[in-house]
């Protein structure tokens, strides 16, 4: 493909060479220069792509997109551009031909609830019929291939390739999660979205090599307002205005209150034995009853917003209330089937804020104990230590500190953090520094109508120690404990 071609819809200068020349690839891991490739330089937060563009060159490359000055042979077309990720993904979505054209785009972004949502979304849609993929936290699907997820929102390049193979697997709609620095780097320009979902708003992801302050935090989360075509918010969330602010899409609301556009009303709880839900009236552009297989306010949220998302698509309602009763996310609310007389839950809460939703929309069940089991990352902020420790010290009947990833700290050094926060509270504790003995511990000595959440780990399958990973699913660790004969169950 010429370089002119992959330029379109860009401003830019030819700064040397000729934009008229064909490119083999287009690149930006200087590691994986081709003869006759197109290199990016991409600054990012320990390389900068610039600083290659003598290497890439003498490796065959005959065309070099940057933001800055570089020395390069004259037989090399140089490309100067305001910001290189930005052209990054206009360039990668040339090279693919435009996959995002061919599919419903869908783009969830929120600080809680996106990973949950497409999944729900994904289920409702296949029910009706729709081939949908998904891009987002957990992992990325195409048809029947599943990939682990490295980041929420892949590279724009790596993005556009999954579009690409989405589109030639014959999917007709992709659901993705957009996080807040992929919007901040431009990953996902390079086309619209058709639908550009907001969930809610909270501080997070706020410090060194993230956002600098909560007010840029929203600034680019409201980015996807910016690059969507029909806008479908969460009207009750306080940061809604902010958001919308300065947007080019239609808007349409969902939620509560009685202001939305799309409503649930009369929402109840759902106790069966072993199991957890919600139910309410979806109202406004809809009329029907709904009930979720996952428990809690915020599920009633996230079900409602899919509903919001899948009827664009006229998806019956039989179908949209099949799929809410089956759908199933990994590590998010997850019931693991153990007993009929207690419930066992795994999800992913890893900080305070988390922590404190889950273990509050627990209680509203009544349990006759609630059971907390969770540890704290190594290399991280002790802070969020003490925090957890007293959320599950304040909230929980019992909590069990054990280990998460301790990576290059000693496991006991963070119990004894976690330990900190919770002796400010009356909450009652144990320590099992072994999370899977600290399993077997919760589910052996479970009392009938108790409601035991394993925490923190959530999708993940490894523990990682030392600067290795060893396998570590907390579901297969039931299996195996259920199949050696457990007492008490």
């Amino acid at each position: 493909m010429k370089v002119k071609e992959l330029l379109k819809g860009l401003s830019y200068d030819c700064v040397q060479g000729s934009e008229e020349i064909e490119v083999t690839e287009i690149v930006n891991d200087s590691r994986k220069v081709v003869p006759g490739c197109l290199f990016m330089c991409i600054a990012g937060a320990n390389f900068d792509g610039h600083d290659y563009a003598a290497e890439v060159t003498a490796k065959g490359a005959k065309a070099l997109v940057v933001s800055r000055p570089v020395k390069a042979a004259e037989d090399v077309t140089v490309i100067m551009v305001r910001d290189t990720r930005y052209a990054m993904a206009f360039l990668s979505a040339a090279w693919f031909g435009h996959p995002a054209e061919k599919l419903k785009v869908i783009g969830i972004t929120g600080t809680k609830g996106k990973t949950t949502t497409a999944y729900l979304v994904k289920s409702i849609l296949e029910n009706a019929g729709v081939k949908c993929g998904l891009v987002g936290t957990i992992e990325t699907i195409i048809g029947e291939k599943a990939v682990p997820a490295a980041n929420t929102t892949p590279e724009s390049y790596i993005l556009q390739k999954t579009f690409a193979e989405m589109v030639e697997a014959g999917l007709e709609a992709v659901v993705m999660e957009v996080s807040s620095q992929a919007l901040m780097l431009h990953r996902t320009q390079g086309f619209v979205f058709d639908y550009g979902i907001f969930t809610n708003l909270e501080p997070d992801h706020i410090g060194p090599n993230e956002h600098t302050s909560f007010e840029d935090y929203l600034a680019c989360k409201s980015l996807l307002f910016r690059q969507c075509r029909v806008g479908i918010v969460n009207g009750d969330d306080a940061h809604t205005k902010q958001i919308l602010e300065g947007h080019t899409c239609e808007v349409e609301t969902y939620g509560l209150g009685q202001g939305n556009m799309l409503r649930a009303e009369n929402p109840g709880l759902v106790h069966k034995p072993g199991e957890l839900g919600v139910e309410f009236h979806v109202s406004g552009l809809l009329d029907f009853d709904a009930e979720v297989a996952a428990p809690g306010r915020f599920s009633v949220y996230n079900a409602l917003c899919a509903i919001a998302v899948c009827r664009h698509f006229q998806v019956e309602v039989p179908r949209i209330c099949k799929a809410l009763t089956e759908a199933k996310v990994k590590g998010r609310i997850e019931k693991v089937p153990v007993s009929d007389r207690f419930t066992v839950l795994i999800d992913y809460a890893h900080n305070a804020m988390a922590l404190e939703s889950l273990l509050g929309t627990l209680k509203e069940y009544q349990p006759h104990r609630l059971v907390c089991l969770f540890g704290c990352g190594g290399n991280r902020s002790r802070l969020r230590r003490f925090e957890m420790g007293e959320v599950s010290g304040r909230l929980a009947d019992l909590t069990v500190i054990t280990s998460d990833n301790p990576r290059n700290e000693e496991p006991l050094d963070i119990i004894a953090d976690i330990r900190t926060g919770i002796d400010r509270t009356d909450g009652k504790y144990i320590e099992i520094c072994d999370r899977r003995e600290a399993i077997a511990y919760v589910i052996s000595h479970a009392e009938e109508g108790d409601i035991i959440v394993l925490a923190g780990k959530g999708h993940e399958d490894y523990q990682e120690i030392k600067g290795k990973k060893y396998p570590m699913d907390e579901r297969i660790i039931i299996r195996e404990l259920l199949d050696g004969g457990l007492e008490h169950i």
